[in-house]
């Protein structure tokens, strides 16, 4: 830098600093030349004042002459690569303070051109994200330069089957400033069977400058100093019907075959021959009137009638209830005690990043026959879901691998009296409800039934 001088004698002028133009993360000096035109020895105090002053330094704020000479002092700019330091010109002045003449200080200025720099910061969260049609991601940007900035998201993917929507979507920042936009990004059309379908895609920024004091823009430009990569996720597409409904159906089907084919032939043969073998007993029961054989029948009486008596009954009449025909089964169905149909719901709510437990307790003097469950995560919440009956931890499952699933044994899981069914949640990442909000906390569901029965008390 070129110097400049600054007589210090009482009434006497100086040419101000020249401007300079410093890189921020850089330093740049310029110099001062101090001159004692007075008659006795002085010492001056040299200090920057204005908006540079915080990044500035003079190398010797102090010094002596002797009447008569003079000495260059040099003033060092080192500018933060920070968003605080705005680039453009920033006023930086020098104050001159004589020590036995005060009344002659004096301020030198100058103007410090600060280059600008460009430096943006993204985030995409979550990573992965599941659903069935459309799933829901946070971009947060951060300015870190010292000018403003318009920025743009670009998004990427191998084919075309995802369609992307930013909001907001192109967000204008100030130095130091950051916004958090959202990015929701959906499917053509469903996977109605089979394996969940990962579709990775990125997403690319692209930003542009204010182009001085009109508030025009320029070209959306990519920064030139720093590099950044894509920001890489993936969306994962479960299937509308999880895979075990294919192994239902597949087995309802045979079952549905196995009956045309082998059980209903078979019951429908044991039907008809049971409907001639009754009506092959009622011809045999029916009573011979008189005339029928011409009164030529055995035992036939003179007047040609049967020798039925009264009280007689045909071998094909049934009896009637209580009589000697058999007993009528009023207590047929559950033998005493054998209990009811019963079942339970826990209702369970969880902070993010905590667990909580839910239960229901078996009452006194009774016994819960486990053979159904169902838990729902309708939220799709992340985290760890677990299931105990008592002291017997009966499943430990991923919150994000489901939104409903059932369970069923055929031989009951028993539960004595005070035990307790327990659901515990850890909650990892709360959902998105069906009202496109984030949840505050995760939500499950947990329905146990089976035969509620009485113990001997």
């Amino acid at each position: 830098m070129t110097p400049s001088e600054a007589s210090s004698g009482p009434g006497a002028a100086g040419p101000d600093i020249p401007a300079v133009t410093v890189a921020p993360g850089d330093t740049a000096t310029t110099s001062v030349t101090v001159r004692n035109d007075g008659d006795i020895v002085e010492a001056y105090s040299l200090e920057v004042v204005g908006d540079c002053a915080a990044w500035s330094t003079v190398d010797t704020p102090r010094i002596s002459l002797y009447p008569g000479t003079s000495q260059t002092v040099t003033i060092r700019l080192e500018p933060p690569r920070s968003p605080q330091v705005r680039a453009g010109e920033i006023p930086l002045g020098v104050r001159i303070l004589p020590a036995e003449h005060p009344e002659s200080v004096r301020v030198l200025e100058t103007t410090v051109y600060v280059g600008e720099f460009r430096e943006l910061h993204t985030e995409l969260a979550p990573g992965r994200r599941h659903g069935w049609l459309r799933g829901r991601y946070r971009l947060k940007v951060r300015n870190r330069g010292n000018t403003p900035v318009r920025v743009g998201f670009t998004p990427g993917q191998a084919g075309e089957e995802l369609g992307f929507a930013f909001s907001p979507a192109e967000p204008e920042l100030q130095p130091g400033e950051s916004v958090e936009a959202g990015l929701r990004v959906r499917t053509g059309k469903p996977v109605w069977f089979g394996s969940p379908v990962v579709w990775p895609f990125t997403v690319d920024t692209t930003e542009a400058t204010e182009a001085g004091e009109t508030g025009d823009r320029e070209t959306v430009r990519r920064d030139a100093t720093a590099v950044r990569a894509p920001l890489e996720a993936e969306f994962v597409q479960i299937p509308v019907f999880p895979k075990w409904l294919l192994v239902v159906l597949a087995a309802l089907l045979a079952l549905l075959l196995a009956w045309f084919a082998l059980v209903r032939p078979v019951v429908r043969s044991a039907a008809e021959e049971a409907a001639e073998e009754a009506a092959g007993e009622m011809v045999q029961s029916r009573p011979t009137h008189a005339g029928e054989q011409g009164g030529q029948g055995p035992g036939a009486g003179p007047g040609g009638g049967s020798e039925a008596r009264p009280g007689d009954r045909g071998t094909g009449a049934s009896p009637g209830p209580g009589g000697d025909g058999g007993t009528a089964d009023g207590g047929a169905g559950v033998p005493g005690g054998a209990g009811r149909q019963s079942s339970a719901t826990i209702d369970l709510r969880t902070p993010d990043g905590e667990t909580r437990p839910g239960t229901y307790r078996v009452p006194e003097n009774s016994v819960f026959r486990v053979t159904d469950i169902v838990v729902a995560n309708f939220q799709g919440d992340e985290g760890v879901l677990t299931i105990t009956f008592g002291e017997r931890k009966i499943t430990t499952i991923a919150l994000e691998t489901f939104r409903n699933q059932d369970y069923h044994w055929v031989t009951p899981i028993e539960i004595p009296e005070n035990e307790t069914v327990t659901m515990e949640v850890t909650c990892e990442k709360p959902g998105t409800p069906a009202t496109g909000r984030r949840a505050r906390g995760c939500h499950e569901v947990l329905n146990v039934s089976g035969l509620l029965s009485r113990t001997a008390g």
